[in-house]
């Protein structure tokens, strides 16, 4: 292709349309005998064009400064050029014209970017999976204008200092109080979304190196909240005086033993209540998550509370059966419900889904693999998260070694 390729670049001059004896400047630029012509946005006298040379007659210092722009526009095509065959792209008077403007995807910037991929990912990931990413770009944005005193920057700009900048000032960033805003791990998650978004830029070729090669995110591990035995017994005999934390916390209980996120449990309907391969009742979803299908059993703890709401929100087959708030209201009820309960821990509704996995699930022997599929993930790694053993369970199983011990202790005696 490089020996195929005739290449010339030259400069010449039109009348002015609006002013008399002038001369308005462009720059041709010619690949295989195929055309393509920029407007500089120069004029000249006409008295002062050199149609021999193609530049500006004369020695006054504007005369040089425009015969310096020039020269410098003929060096910037030549570099185009130049570039387009060492990235091994197609060589045309319009691709180079397109890298000499920055509209290539060369010249693709990082605003271009994230607009790029809120609008491809939008049909895409759920609803609140945006939100998230939004909110990254937000802080991007910040970061920009804040850090850099610029209001974007092209993506080749980009690189590992980049990357570790924008660490620094998330975390360091404070909100209007003056406090910070981010804990390490939320930090880690802004850069996980940026990191998903370069990736993209670098699959369309709109990047050649990733500036996350050698950048790696670091999480801090923190034991997740859930309620033990004896605090999901206490959950659900306490009485309640306020009919509004009642309806609440029945509904956290429910997920309790049934794994169900807040949305899933927000959008249980009758059509998802089916006849499982063992005649019972099960649930049958799809988490909202993931769109990974759910199928659970309808245990007697569970199945209670959806007849003690039986019709609560009318009848028909989509219409919920559980009634439960907006997933600001539900959490922000479920720190009443601990007070009156007399649980000091901090509760919200994804504290149920810990719960199912490790009290109800994992402490009573139900294998990983069958609490992976309860729950919807789609990877077991994802599970091991919630692999924690309780200090009971510990105790148990201890006592049933000892035991074990205890019975091939007497064998051995009695020569059995």
């Amino acid at each position: 292709m490089k020996a195929k390729n005739t290449f010339a670049v030259s400069f010449f001059t039109r009348k002015s349309r609006s002013v008399a004896n002038q001369l308005s400047i462009y720059v041709r630029i010619t690949v295989d005998k195929k055309r393509s012509e920029i407007s500089l946005k120069r004029n000249v006298s006409t008295k002062n064009w050199d149609n021999n040379r193609n530049r500006v007659k004369g020695s006054s210092q504007p005369i040089r400064e425009l015969n310096s722009y020039l020269e410098s526009v003929y060096g910037a095509l030549l570099v185009c050029h130049k570039e387009l065959l060492e990235e091994n792209r197609v060589v045309t008077s319009e691709a180079i014209k397109s890298r000499f403007l920055g509209e290539d995807d060369h010249s693709k910037t990082l605003r271009e970017l994230l607009c790029y991929h809120n609008e491809k990912m939008s049909a895409v990931l759920k609803e609140g999976t945006m939100k998230n990413y939004y909110t990254t770009e937000r802080y991007l944005h910040r970061f920009l204008s804040k850090e850099k005193k610029v209001d974007d920057v092209f993506l080749k700009q980009l690189n590992y200092a980049f990357v570790t900048e924008f660490e620094y000032y998330l975390r360091n960033y404070r909100d209007s109080n003056k406090k910070l805003s981010l804990g390490n791990n939320g930090v880690m998650k802004h850069l996980e979304r940026f990191k998903k978004i370069i990736n993209l830029a670098v699959k369309l070729e709109w990047m050649e190196k990733n500036p996350f090669n050698q950048f790696q995110l670091k999480y801090h591990k923190y034991d997740r909240e859930f309620l033990d035995e004896v605090e999901l017994e206490l959950l659900q005999s306490t009485e309640l005086k306020n009919e509004r934390l009642e309806k609440i916390r029945d509904c956290f209980v429910f997920a309790c033993y049934t794994g169900l996120s807040y949305v899933d449990v927000k959008e249980l309907c009758m059509e998802n209540i089916v006849k499982g391969i063992d005649g019972n009742q099960w649930i049958s979803t799809k988490r909202e998550k993931t769109d990974k299908p759910v199928k659970v059993p309808l245990i007697p703890q569970a199945k209670a509370i959806l007849q003690k709401y039986k019709n609560i929100n009318g009848t028909g087959p989509k219409v919920g059966l559980l009634p439960i708030n907006s997933n600001q209201k539900t959490n922000a009820y479920l720190k009443e419900v601990a007070a009156a309960c007399g649980i000091e821990k901090h509760l919200t509704f994804h504290v149920a889904r810990h719960t199912f996995a490790t009290t109800v699930m994992l402490s009573n022997n139900v294998p990983i693999e069958t609490v992976s599929k309860l729950l919807g993930h789609t990877k077991l790694s994802t599970t091991q998260i919630y692999a924690r053993v309780v200090e009971s369970k510990i105790s148990e199983d201890i006592d049933d070694l000892l035991v074990r011990f205890k019975r091939k202790e007497s064998k051995r005696n009695t020569g059995t």
